[in-house]
């Protein structure tokens, strides 16, 4: 297993598509059906290493993306979402900071 790259809170941009966005969720490694992954992810993406739960900015929907498929954004544009204050404070050291504890 290999640890994250990047971190609950952080903005992000996807590398193929363009789109930019904040995670709410990590997962170690995929954690999706097979149908959802062979359907949904075309690039085949490596299932062993992290996927992101992402909420896309400007849109309302969140994404499930692989690792390799990100970058870190440093841009100070804020993150536009319906549901970005279910999850997270307001941006603090150009992350947003995660609402609940973690353990």
């Amino acid at each position: 297993m290999q640890l994250a790259a990047f971190s609950l809170g952080q903005v992000v941009g996807h590398l193929k598509y363009g789109y930019r966005g904040v995670i709410i969720d990590v997962d170690p490694v995929f954690q999706g059906s097979e149908q959802w992954y062979a359907q949904t992810a075309v690039t085949r993406p490596a299932k062993s290493r992290p996927w992101y739960h992402v909420l896309v900015d400007e849109h309302e929907y969140e994404t499930y993306v692989a690792e390799e498929h990100l970058f870190a954004d440093d841009s100070d544009s804020p993150v536009i979402h319906p549901d970005l204050d279910d999850f997270l404070l307001s941006k603090q050291d150009g992350n947003y900071a995660t609402r609940h504890i973690i353990n």
